[in-house]
């Protein structure tokens, strides 16, 4: 019983909030630059997830702008693919295959 009342105070907790912002938007009509401005909303979330994983030490939570960050090497290979095919699919695979492969050349370099 207690996990139920537990969905049931989470639903509440994050259904309510976002149903009073989309009943208002369905009713009053917002202005483009609004709109244009909201295009730039899931990039920025991405970039403040992302970002930090890629450019910090997990164990002590420090810059770490070495080569044998796999993270660093790997999301800028990621970044380059994206920019250049503007391809989900691709940007995710190549970025994930040359992550394995930049972390199995620093393992046989011993770095």
């Amino acid at each position: 019983m207690n996990e139920f009342a537990l969905i049931v105070g989470m639903l509440l907790v994050t259904f309510i909030p976002r149903y009073g912002v989309m009943a208002l938007l369905g009713r009053v009509e917002l202005p483009g630059p609004v709109f244009r401005a909201l295009r730039f909303v899931p990039p920025a979330v991405l970039s403040a997830i992302i970002l930090p994983a890629v450019l910090l030490n997990g164990e002590q939570g420090s810059l770490n702008l070495a080569l044998t960050n796999s993270y660093l090497v790997a999301g800028i290979v990621a970044g380059v693919v994206a920019w250049r095919s503007k391809n989900v699919l691709l940007t995710i695979v190549l970025g994930m295959a040359f992550l394995w492969a930049w972390r199995w050349l620093l393992l046989q370099l011993g770095a």
